[in-house]
């Protein structure tokens, strides 16, 4: 029996064939997966882990999609998804979520509760897993701020827990875990107000519409922010807020983002990520970093 076959078994209606990825990044792009399931528990994961192990298939881990560009050619191997996986709970000033929760959910349960540290975290549009990953944050707020551990499965398939004090992190980073599958995050947080809370949620989630260009797919922010500066800044100021290649667009709204504004290819937002960074360069001399991640081949 192939691989294929062996997931369909196992996994059911949870295993999915040729599935567009446009269906799960937030760029609405992307060609198809040769397999996408959805594992749940512990003994599905070390099913798919040991499968892909054994038989030498790739393997990828998405959340929301919120911060990859997958390749118009599609992506061989397994994709992992960790949607079904969406349990919250809330006791007393901790938060236990598991890694396909919504990161917006877990705020907003959070203020709704009357405990602050997660208020500004409000309106990203990526899992708890994802967050915990890259140390998601905004409005001088990161998720590690209120993290206290998270729980994985490492790519043998055996379970442990990692916490926060053991680990080196920073801005949009964290350090020694690229071998790890995150299962679920516990957070500990501070009492609060929580018609304050709810204000303050209420007012970030405004300058976000305000400032950022929701009416169009996007990944958010393209490149991290360069040491003591903006990459939105020195995009605005190498001329390129509008520039299109295809149906991608540097947005108007904030140069920050490229937009699916006309159903952009993979290829036409990464051409215009390649072009922004050169004419940067060209302008500022430096050398924009890509925060988003490029999944497939790109030619």
């Amino acid at each position: 029996m192939d691989y294929k076959q062996e997931l369909k078994t196992f996994f059911g209606e949870n295993c999915l064939f040729n599935e567009p990825m446009s269906n799960h990044t937030t760029y609405r792009a992307g060609g198809p997966a040769e397999v996408y399931v959805y594992p749940q528990t512990h003994e599905e994961w070390s099913f798919v882990l040991k499968l892909a192990r054994t038989a030498n298939i790739p393997l990828r881990l998405i959340g929301f999609g919120s911060n990859i560009l997958v390749s118009g050619k599609g992506l061989g191997g397994i994709v992992c998804s960790t949607k079904k996986m969406n349990n919250i709970r809330v006791e007393g000033d901790h938060i236990r979520a598991e890694a396909g929760a919504a990161l917006d959910k877990v705020c907003e349960l959070a203020c709704k509760a009357g405990l602050a540290g997660m208020e500004k975290l409000s309106g990203i549009p990526g899992s708890v897993g994802g967050a915990v990953y890259m140390n998601a944050g905004a409005f001088g707020q990161e998720t590690f701020d209120c993290l206290e551990y998270f729980d994985v499965i490492d790519l043998e398939g055996r379970p442990g827990t990692l916490l926060k004090e053991d680990l080196k992190f920073g801005y949009r980073r964290v350090e020694g875990i690229s071998n790890c599958i995150i299962l679920s995050a516990g957070f500990k947080l501070a009492p609060g107000e929580f018609t304050q809370l709810l204000e303050t949620r209420h007012t970030i989630q405004h300058k976000r519409i305000e400032k950022q260009p929701l009416e169009y797919p996007s990944a958010g922010s393209v490149f991290k922010r360069p040491e003591g500066d903006y990459a939105s800044r020195l995009i605005d100021e190498a001329g390129l807020r509008g520039l299109s290649i295809g149906g991608a667009k540097v947005s108007e709204k904030h140069a920050g983002f490229i937009v699916n504004f006309n159903h952009a290819t993979p290829e036409d937002i990464k051409s215009l990520m390649d072009q922004v960074r050169q004419k940067v360069k060209e302008k500022h001399g430096v050398e924009l970093e890509l925060e988003q991640i490029l999944w497939g081949k790109f030619d």
